[in-house]
């Protein structure tokens, strides 16, 4: 008998009795001369239960040969990777249409718990109407962290306009909680659709969770979504009531919030891609940025940030980064080269060594030749990959050949410095000379998750808030994935192949580093939630002025 890849024999047993649904044999071994003469001349569409289950081991074959596992993360969220996996294969098995097997495998994808990771359509392949397509409804949520045992979502922002026109036994407020989705208590509603979400931690599905509430899109099946959709909220006084609304284009929608987050006593100096500047009014030598994010333009947006300081005489102040709207990106080492006067240990990475080593080498060296390697357009190292390649070509191939499950770990993408490096980079010639106060908050990662944990394993500064999303990695690797016996392409779909190493040896995926003075969001406190993030960094500097004092 053909020896079949390591998926459990349990997913074949479910074959079997699909293709008895289907009118084949109830036995089934994949693979031999009795079932291939069987098989119809022209499958289906979608193939046959056998092909599906077949897809399913190849998955989980590429998954246990390719995947970096973050075992902190599996422990943190007491997964079982192959077992999660395994859940979901009699839904990819029953699939009758395109989108039934697309989110099937949406699912499978997702069981791994990794934020990073995609399952997208591509040419060709399974058609999912509308995947791209956007509504929202004219609400806004978000998630109250203040019960760590039992998270909530509450109403954060309407558009007034369009319930003033409207025909409403209760208008909504901020504040008010969400009870039901659609006529399902919310703990039943955020159960059905928690599959379909892409996490490493669970505070980081929760923000995303309260992000999507209000959001009709490609991340649920379209069978998810009514032509209306119907909130059970509870007002402040324990009353309950419903508002039934339809999905609005984003362009109709005009939101009643402030636009930015609000600083009082702070001035907004100047605007850049990367962030924002404010400045204290009053006597505080404090300067704050409103952090947006490693993208494309931080080393000029960077630039012009210190050649300001230094000229406007802020080098000396106090520098609180606020980061809890900030994406990921590269080059974060960079940043705070110029924001603390300290040496530090950045972030490290490996690569977990298999059979897409070798065309990912490829992949990096065209990449260098045509000028360096990006990240969604962002540069991401400060010798256009020349480090990386040569450490792949000598260290990492070689390691392959020799059986190595894991490459050796190195500064992470050797971004800024060399592999036989401890780590450690040294500030800037230029550089804030202050005390540095860190905002963070669930909803951003990645390289956001490396920003965050350098600071907070070096103590370079306070942190203040909620940890970050933790779902930071070394690589990706994504090809697409054709139905077992064609040619015929399926999904683009993603594996993480190594890890990110926080400065304090540990593995970032599912553990970033927690904040050394815990603020959750909360109803309560969302309208001025970064307020009070700022008056704890005011009491946090003025006891470390006393103590310096002393």
């Amino acid at each position: 008998m053909t020896r079949l890849p390591a998926a459990s024999a349990v997913v074949f047993a479910l074959v079997a009795l699909a293709c008895k649904r289907e009118g084949a044999a109830a036995t089934v071994t994949p693979g031999t001369p009795e079932q291939k003469a069987a098989a119809p001349a022209q499958a289906p569409i979608l193939g046959t239960a056998e092909q599906r289950g077949r897809l399913f081991a190849e998955i989980w074959d590429k998954t246990v040969r390719r995947e970096a596992f973050s075992p902190v993360k599996n422990q943190r969220l007491a997964l079982d990777v192959r077992a999660a996996m395994e859940t979901f294969a009699p839904e990819l098995l029953a699939a009758r249409t395109d989108v039934e097997l697309f989110y099937a495998l949406v699912k499978i994808s997702n069981a791994r718990k990794d934020r990073h990771l995609r399952v997208r359509p591509v040419d060709g392949g399974l058609v999912v109407p509308g995947w791209q397509a956007r509504a929202e409804a004219p609400l806004r949520f978000a998630t109250d962290y203040g019960d760590g045992a039992a998270y909530g979502v509450f109403v954060a922002d309407l558009d007034e306009g369009f319930f003033a026109r409207g025909q409403f036994q209760r208008v909504p407020r901020r504040g008010d909680r969400v009870i039901a989705v659609d006529g399902r208590p919310l703990a039943e509603y955020v159960a059905a659709v928690e599959p379909y979400y892409a996490y490493s931690t669970r505070e980081n599905f929760w923000w995303q969770v309260s992000a999507q509430l209000g959001v009709r899109s490609g991340l649920l099946p379209p069978s998810r979504y009514a032509e209306r959709v119907t909130y059970g909220l509870m007002a402040e006084d324990g009353a309950t009531y419903e508002v039934s609304l339809p999905w609005l284009s984003p362009a109709t929608i005009h939101w009643s919030g402030p636009g930015r987050p609000e600083y009082p006593d702070m001035r907004l100096e100047f605007a850049t891609e990367t962030y924002e500047l404010y400045r204290h009014t009053g006597g505080r030598k404090v300067v704050l940025l409103r952090w947006f994010g490693f993208k494309k333009m931080l080393v000029a947006d960077v630039q012009r940030l210190m050649a300001h300081a230094e000229k406007e005489g802020l080098l000396g102040h106090a520098l609180v980064v606020d980061a809890t709207g900030s994406r990921g990106g590269s080059m974060g080492v960079y940043a705070l080269q110029r924001m603390t006067g300290r040496p530090f240990k950045g972030t490290l990475g490996n690569i977990r060594l298999s059979d897409v080593v070798e065309p990912f080498v490829v992949k990096v060296r065209a990449e260098a030749a045509e000028g360096g390697l990006t990240d969604d357009g962002v540069i991401e190292s400060d010798d256009g990959g020349a480090r990386l390649l040569a450490w792949l070509e000598d260290s990492v191939l070689p390691a392959l050949a020799a059986g190595r499950p894991y490459s050796d770990t190195v500064p992470f993408k050797l971004a800024h410095l060399p592999a036989d490096s401890d780590g450690v980079v040294k500030p800037a010639p230029v550089h804030f000379e202050g005390p540095l106060v860190c905002f963070f908050g669930p909803g951003g990662g990645s390289h956001l998750d490396q920003f965050a944990a350098t600071i907070v394993d070096n103590d370079l500064g306070h942190t203040i808030g909620m940890p970050t999303g933790g779902y930071s990695n070394t690589w990706e690797w994504s090809e697409v994935l054709t139905l077992p016996g064609s040619r015929r392409p399926l999904v683009e779909f993603m594996w993480s192949i190594g890890h990110t190493i926080r400065p304090n040896g540990e593995i970032l995926e599912g553990n970033p580093a927690q904040v050394a003075e815990r603020v959750p969001l909360t109803a309560a406190n969302y309208s001025h939630y970064h307020g009070l993030l700022l008056e704890r960094a005011y009491a946090w500097l003025e006891a470390r002025e006393g103590r310096s004092k002393r």
